[in-house]
């Protein structure tokens, strides 16, 4: 009869087994130690001693002759024989009894394996799958809501390909965001990013003279908002009070009142998450904030939007109370992109692998996430990216998703960032000669150029794969970052994909002046002289 220690080995073995099972089909949700925030240790030695702790969980009875243990969570590890590390709680409660395990439930309602820890894949699930909206085929729902995003520093930080307020493309967004506006970290006003992108709001705004209609917001924050610095933790302590929410509605009423927006998109990406700068009360403090803003909005006497932003990840995402913030709100706008990058580099769950940023098998998983919580799809927007991630690859011979990369690629002629083209800057490469390819899983195009360059992007035909993915999904619309990274090409294919009439413009609207330049005027203008 083999031993107690061998048993227990076997059991903590396929713990590990299990963890590695996730992160290698689901690596969009960081299953990176729960626990001890310590994954690469926990696979590498899950045996133990007197001496010698676990990195993960409880170090169980050692073996009389060996003088090893294993370790593993509940009761079996942490009870009654236990030598070492007896602290560890599991995630979640998987029957064990909760005075083993930190939570009841894992957050986002998703599955507590047998083993405490939580998840999505068939290991931590069993044979319980989501049930996903579903539309059908002929499914027009997405066609209500295209959403653009605006980077208002683009004219001051690139070199080349830059776009004016007045060179926007009018006649397929409903709805144009400015990004960004900040939070004073001190009195919690509306703040300018800089006094560039400040000098921009009113010719922005202005553009609803050209497009009767159309919708201009304000979006307030960004990833580099919680970046480490002034304004890194500017979110979070405005939530933390009454005082401070309010000191933040009355100066936003003021603020959308003075530039003529429509309303207000808050992009706090990280809400709890500590390596951003969150605590655990923002989870709570969020939702009593936003509800509090909607009631601000509505007393204002102007009926002004109001949308967050949303990670596609589990790592983030679970910051977010869903289910109460919802109500409050016009939409979701969820980030299904940047859902790889040079970042992976550092993360013990996927590593320097190169893998497609708008992976369309990894959005899915994320969105699933939003129906575990109920969450009505007519009020969330899918992501598009104008603009791919990019890696210098290891080996030339080895240049197809999931080879390792060691660094982002060369930055772009105009965009000039490491890791980031956008796809003007994409289709030059594939001018010049850069090779194409389709990753069909993906619903991707990688392109290679120079040897060891990669970049992986969304083109005409990918991008209607996902328009109608949203459209079956039932989703309420799409929304694009940004607009002044296209050169013509995606805005024209997602505006041919819709089933709405583009909207009437007036003739004297710029357009823009790149080799694919959209000038909606002018099309307008043929359009009638055709009649």
């Amino acid at each position: 009869m083999p031993s107690l220690v061998i048993l227990l080995g076997c059991l903590a073995l396929t713990l590990v087994l299990l963890a590695q099972a996730q992160r290698v089909n689901d690596t969009t949700f960081f299953s990176q130690a729960r626990i001890s925030g310590d994954v690469s240790a926990a696979e590498e030695d899950y045996t133990c001693s007197k001496t010698k702790g676990c990195a993960l969980g409880c170090c169980g009875q050692l073996d009389p002759k060996t003088g090893l243990g294993v370790c593993g969570l509940g009761p079996t590890f942490c009870g009654e024989g236990c030598v070492s590390t007896c602290h560890y709680k599991s995630e979640c409660d998987p029957g064990w009894g909760i005075e083993w395990s930190n939570a009841s439930t894992c957050p986002l309602n998703v599955c507590c394996s047998e083993f405490g820890f939580c998840g999505t894949t068939p290991g931590f699930c069993g044979g319980k799958v989501v049930a996903s909206p579903e539309c059908g085929s002929g499914s027009r729902t997405s066609d209500a809501i295209t959403i653009g995003y605006y980077e208002g520093w683009n004219m001051a930080q690139r070199s080349c390909n830059t776009m004016k307020p007045s060179e926007i493309p009018l006649g397929y967004y409903t709805h144009i965001f400015y990004s960004f506006a900040l939070i004073d970290p001190k009195t919690f006003h509306v703040a300018d990013m800089d006094a560039e992108v400040g000098s921009h709001y009113d010719a922005v705004a202005a553009l609803k003279n050209k497009q009767p209609g159309l919708q201009v917001w304000i979006a307030i924050g960004g990833w580099a908002m919680n970046d480490p610095g002034p304004w890194r933790t500017a979110f979070s302590d405005m939530a933390r009070s009454t005082a401070s929410q309010d000191a933040f509605f009355q100066s936003l009423v003021s603020f959308l009142a003075l530039h003529d927006f429509d309303g207000v998109d808050l992009d706090w990406e990280y809400p709890v998450a500590e390596d951003r700068g969150g605590v655990p009360e923002d989870f709570e403090n969020y939702v009593t904030m936003i509800s509090r803003l909607r009631m601000a909005l509505n007393a204002s006497g102007k009926r002004y939007g109001l949308s967050i932003t949303l990670p596609a990840s589990y790592w983030y995402l679970r910051g977010f109370d869903l289910q109460k913030i919802e109500p409050h709100l016009d939409f979701f706008n969820v980030m299904t992109y940047d859902i790889h990058g040079v970042w992976d580099k550092t993360v013990n769950s996927i590593g320097p692998y190169a893998f497609a940023h708008t992976n369309l098998t990894e959005i899915q998983i994320g969105l699933e996430l939003l129906w575990r919580n109920n969450i009505n799809p007519a009020r969330v927007n899918l992501g598009l990216g104008f603009y791919g991630r990019s890696f210098t690859m290891k080996d030339p011979n080895c240049m197809s998703a999931g080879c390792e990369f060691t660094d982002g690629a060369k930055g772009g002629e105009c965009t000039g960032t490491p890791g980031v083209l956008s796809v003007a800057e994409i289709n030059k490469i594939i001018k010049n000669g850069g090779k194409v390819t389709y990753d069909a899983a993906a619903a991707v195009k990688i392109v290679t150029w120079d040897t060891d360059q990669w970049v992986s992007f969304d083109d005409v035909e990918t991008l209607k794969i996902k328009q109608d993915y949203a459209n079956r999904r039932c989703l309420g619309g799409t929304m694009v970052w940004a607009i002044d990274l296209d050169d013509g090409s995606m805005i024209n294919a997602l505006g041919s994909n819709l089933n709405r009439p583009k909207a009437v413009v007036a003739e004297d609207v710029v357009g823009w002046k790149w080799d694919q330049g959209y000038n909606p005027g002018v099309a307008q203008r043929r359009k009638r002289e055709e009649l």
